[in-house]
């Protein structure tokens, strides 16, 4: 009976169990395999084994969870697109394009959706949480400007500093950006939330 109370006590808390810090090691290893291994090696080597671990990132996801995340997919596609063609060609520009490409996909997708009045955040984190119409288009939008802003950056950083200040960037820029822009957002998620 107390173990019962206990648990329905504990229901309104959202209990940590460890899943969403394995989803993030295996969103974010790939890109520490890619630090690590272009601080060692090269950016060939470094790309080669960034597609490796994102795919090994999609294999575990799909082990670990039963589903592979959207952006997972798209990002493993265009890694693999985009390394294949830096090594083929030995050319680190197309590995250096490639997050911009992405970003401005997510951006542009994101803000065409509000422009057909859909919120696509909506429908990817709409069992997550709970906002009002109102709350989704302007998360929606903020997040759309975010990854047009990220795209930009991204162009601004490999076109001005070494590859290997740019590899970091990504790690240790455009990772913490993202984490202190998405708990920026944590207000207007309270204020918009559906009881």
């Amino acid at each position: 009976m107390t173990d019962d109370n206990s648990k329905n006590g504990n229901a309104d808390q959202p209990e940590f169990d460890g899943r969403q810090l394995l989803k993030l090691a295996i969103e974010l290893g790939p890109l520490v395999i890619f630090f690590v291994v272009n601080s060692r090696v090269d950016i060939y080597w470094g790309t080669g084994a960034f597609v490796a671990a994102t795919l090994a990132a999609l294999a575990a996801s799909k082990t670990l969870f039963g589903k592979i995340p959207m952006m997972l997919l798209i990002s493993a596609i265009l890694v693999t697109v985009f390394g294949g063609l830096t090594i083929w060609l030995q050319d680190e520009r197309f590995i250096k394009v490639k997050p911009t490409i992405i970003y401005t996909m997510s951006g542009m997708t994101l803000l065409a959706g509000l422009y057909f009045n859909k919120s696509l955040f909506k429908h990817v984190l709409g069992e997550t949480l709970r906002l009002t119409d109102e709350g989704w288009r302007k998360l929606t939008f903020r997040w759309g400007s975010f990854f047009l802003i990220l795209a930009i950056l991204n162009e601004v950083v490999w076109r001005s500093v070494s590859t290997d200040t740019w590899v970091s960037f990504k790690l240790f820029g455009i990772f913490p950006l993202t984490m202190i822009f998405a708990v920026s957002q944590v207000g207007l998620m309270k204020r918009h939330e559906l009881p």
